[in-house]
């Protein structure tokens, strides 16, 4: 017998079993003579051993996904419960010369982020002057209008990493783009958030951007009282 007519007669077998589950009930000898390897090791189970087993192994699993998704509610819950915080910090401030210290600095204790910058630009003539709208040039600023969601991933080198207190000790970095909600693309983009670790995995290409885009629409809303005005920005 060939090896395509053994497969079809195993199907054929598999099929009428399936279709007659009566057949056990009659040949209820069988069910306690078939012998099996056990999962767990070289020594022969029954049929109903080897079931149970598998059965235990499929709960597992399914306790572990189960496990999973609690784990991963829990962070989600404490994230969400940061960003409040954090966003209700950022609403306390109303001195807008202060906003940019407690932007960052209140990001760096709440998210317990080893470094964070920030840059700002076309912003009103009182703010600007200050370390964070200083030291910008016309390719970072493109390269933050370029950027339609926070990038994640590995130190590259890119010059918004150089804003970082110590950027030589960042392994990897998250960069989230501030927007004031104009239509206009050009203007658009008024500052950019600089996130960095040492810990390569911190901020992974592959990790979800959910919140960091959160993150960033909360400063951007409440860093925009520093733009210039929109007639301002026209003439400019």
């Amino acid at each position: 017998m060939s090896t395509t007519d053994t497969a079809l007669t195993e199907d054929a077998i598999a099929d009428y079993l399936y279709q007659n589950p009566e057949f056990f009930e009659r040949h209820a000898e069988l069910l306690a003579g078939v012998q099996l390897v056990s999962s767990h090791g070289p020594r022969a189970v029954s049929l109903q051993e080897r079931q149970a087993e598998m059965l235990r192994e499929k709960i597992k699993v399914l306790e572990h996904r189960i496990i999973d998704m609690m784990r991963h509610g829990s962070e989600n819950t404490s994230i969400a419960n940061k960003i409040q915080q954090w966003g209700c910090a950022l609403a306390k401030v109303q001195d807008l010369r202060e906003l940019p210290h407690a932007a960052t600095a209140s990001l760096q204790r709440v998210f317990d982020i080893p470094q964070v910058a920030l840059r700002l630009w076309n912003v009103a003539g009182m703010h600007s002057g200050t370390v964070y709208t200083m030291g910008v040039s016309e390719d970072a600023k493109a390269f933050a209008a370029s950027l339609t969601m926070p990038f994640c991933g590995p130190n590259m080198g890119f010059e918004p990493v150089g804003w970082l207190s110590q950027p030589d000790s960042v392994q990897s970095v998250a960069l989230l783009t501030l927007h004031d909600g104009a239509m206009d693309s050009t203007t658009n983009a008024f500052g950019m958030l600089v996130l960095g670790s040492p810990d390569p995995t911190r901020f992974e290409a592959t990790m979800g951007t959910e919140f960091l885009s959160r993150i960033a629409q909360l400063a951007s809303a409440s860093l925009s009282r520093m733009r210039l005005s929109p007639l301002s920005l026209a003439h400019g």
